[in-house]
C-alpha cells in the first residue's frame, strides 16, 4: 500500500489548516490509502512528521500558504497545492499524489535524513537555548559589522547626527542590537512551546533588555515564557467551537502578562544586579584575571570545535556585546581561529606526520581558520583525538589568554581575519594579531611533537 504524507498550514492557523487536513484524511480513507497529516496551526505543529515517516513515504502533499520546512522532503516526490484546493477537491489531490512516480533515494538524501535523525536526538534545555542563539546570531553579526563599519569614519564619528556613520550606528546599535535579547528569548520560548510561545517570549526578552537584565535575563525570560505557555497549551481545554481562541487570544494575553509581571516584579532586578556585577568585574579585570578568563574561554572554544562547550563560550561572549564589553569576544574569535590555522601550519612544518590527504585537507583548514570556522579542525581531531584535541586546546588557550591580557577588543562577533581590515573594528590590533599568531604557532609545534609519522608519507 502506498503511504502518503501531507502538511497543511494557513496564514492564521485557525480554520483552513484543519479543514484541509480533515478533507484529505476523509478522501484518503475512501480510497483506502494510508496517510499521515502534519498540521501547522496557531497552536503549533501537531502530528509532526518524523525522519522515519518521510523515509517510508511514497509522496508528500504540501497544502500550505506558509513555510513548512520543505527541505526535509529532499529526494521525495512532492505535490504542492493551494490550501483551498485541498479543501474543495481532496480526492483530486490524493489522485495526483498517487500518480507520482517514486524517486530513488540518493546518497545526499540519505545523509540529510541521518542528519535530521541526529538533530532530533538533541533535546532539552540545550536544544532550546541553541535554537534561540541560532536565530539571534544573524542579528548580532549584522549589527556588529554595521557598527564596525561606522568606525571607519572615526571612533566617535557616529555622534555627529545626519552623517553616514550615525546612520550605520543607528541601524547596527540602535536597531539590530536592540533586537538581540528579545529574539533570543522569543525563539527559546518558540523551541519549547512552538508558535504560541513566541509572543510572550519576545515580550519577556524586551522587558529584560529595558530593565538592564541583559542576555542572562533574556535566557531566563525565554525559558519562563516557553514553559508557562507549554503548561497553558496542555491544560487549557475549551469546546471545539472556541478552541481557536486559545492560541490567538488566551495564550498571548495571559502568557505575556504572567511573564511580564514576573520579569518586572520578581526576576528583573536580581538578574540586573548580577549582570551589573559581571560587567563591573569584567571591566576592572587585572591582567592576571583577564588572562585566566581568556585561557578558559580559549580552551572551551577548542574542546569540541563547534559543539556545546564551544557554543557556550561563544554565546557568553556574544551576550556581553550588548553590555558594551568587547574583550571576551575578541578572545573567543582568536581562540576559534587558532585550531584550523595551527593544523594547517603543522602540515607545512611537519609534513611527514600527515598523509597526502591530510596535507591537502590542511590547506582547506587554513582557509576555514582565517574565516573563524573552528570546525575545520574536526577531521584531524576525529582521526587522532588524544593528540590533536589537547594540542589545539593549549594553542587556543594561549591565544585567548594573550588577547585578554594585552587588552584586545573586537566590535564584531564574526568574520575572522576579514574584520581586521575594518578600521577601528579591533582595539589594539597589533597585539590581537600577535595573539592569533602565537596560538597558531603553539598549536602547530605541539602537534608536530606529539603526532607520530605516517607510514604513507
Amino acid at each position: 500500500m502506498k503511504r502518503i504524507l501531507a502538511v497543511t498550514a494557513c496564514p492564521t492557523g485557525i480554520a483552513h489548516t484543519y479543514m484541509a487536513a480533515e478533507a484529505l484524511l476523509q478522501a484518503a480513507k475512501e480510497k483506502n490509502v494510508e496517510i499521515k497529516i502534519e498540521t501547522r496551526g496557531a497552536v503549533g505543529i501537531e502530528n509532526e512528521l518524523t525522519a522515519g515517516d518521510i523515509s517510508e513515504a511514497h509522496v508528500i502533499i504540501i497544502a500550505a500558504a506558509t513555510d513548512v520546512e520543505e527541505s526535509r522532503f529532499a529526494g521525495k516526490p512532492v505535490v504542492k497545492v493551494a490550501i483551498g484546493q485541498a479543501i474543495k477537491d481532496p480526492k483530486g489531490v490524493i489522485d495526483e499524489a498517487l500518480n507520482m512516480k517514486p524517486s530513488t533515494p540518493d546518497f545526499i538524501h540519505q545523509e540529510a535524513q541521518r542528519k535530521e535523525e541526529r538533530k532530533a536526538q538533541i533535546t532539552g534545555p540545550y536544544k532550546h537555548l541553541m535554537t534561540g542563539v541560532s536565530y539571534m546570531l544573524p542579528i548580532v553579526v549584522a549589527g556588529g559589522l554595521l557598527i564596525a563599519v561606522s568606525f571607519i569614519f572615526g571612533i566617535e564619528a557616529f555622534k555627529q547626527q545626519g552623517t553616514l556613520a550615525a546612520a550605520l550606528m543607528d541601524i547596527g546599535g540602535g536597531a539590530a542590537f536592540a533586537l538581540m535579547v528579545p529574539i533570543l528569548a522569543g525563539f527559546i520560548a518558540f523551541s519549547i512551546a512552538e508558535k504560541p510561545g513566541l509572543a510572550p517570549g519576545l515580550v519577556g526578552g524586551m522587558l529584560a533588555s529595558k530593565i538592564g537584565a541583559g542576555f542572562l535575563g533574556g535566557i531566563i525570560a525565554g525559558f519562563l515564557a516557553g514553559y508557562v505557555v507549554k503548561w497553558m497549551k496542555d491544560n487549557i481545554k475549551l469546546p471545539k467551537n472556541f478552541a481557536g481562541l486559545v492560541p490567538i487570544l488566551i495564550i498571548p494575553f495571559f502568557g505575556s502578562a504572567i511573564v511580564g509581571l514576573l520579569m518586572i516584579y520578581v526576576i528583573g532586578s536580581p538578574v540586573k544586579a548580577i549582570m551589573d556585577g559581571l560587567s563591573g568585574w569584567l571591566t576592572n579585570l587585572g591582567t592576571g584575571n583577564a588572562s585566566l578568563l581568556g585561557l578558559l574561554l580559549g580552551a572551551m572554544m577548542a574542546f569540541d570545535m563547534g559543539g556545546p562547550v564551544n557554543k557556550a563560550a561563544y554565546t557568553f561572549a556574544v551576550g556581553l556585546l550588548g553590555s558594551g564589553l568587547y574583550g571576551p569576544i575578541a578572545a573567543v574569535m582568536a581562540a576559534g581561529m587558532t585550531p584550523p590555522l595551527g593544523l594547517w601550519l603543522a602540515t607545512v612544518l611537519a609534513p611527514k606526520k600527515f598523509s597526502v590527504e591530510e596535507r591537502e585537507a590542511g590547506k582547506a583548514a587554513g582557509v576555514l581558520g582565517i574565516s573563524f570556522i573552528t570546525e575545520g579542525a574536526i577531521p584531524f581531531a576525529a582521526s587522532d583525538p588524544f593528540r590533536i584535541i589537547p594540542s589545539i586546546m593549549v594553542g587556543s588557550a594561549v591565544a585567548g589568554a594573550l588577547s585578554m591580557a594585552l587588552g584586545a577588543t573586537l566590535r564584531a562577533p564574526h568574520g575572522g581575519i576579514f574584520v581586521l581590515l575594518i578600521p577601528n573594528a579591533v582595539g589594539n590590533l597589533a597585539m590581537y594579531v600577535l595573539s592569533i599568531l602565537a596560538g597558531t604557532v603553539v598549536t602547530a609545534l605541539l602537534i608536530s611533537v606529539v603526532k607520530k609519522n605516517k607510514i604513507s608519507a
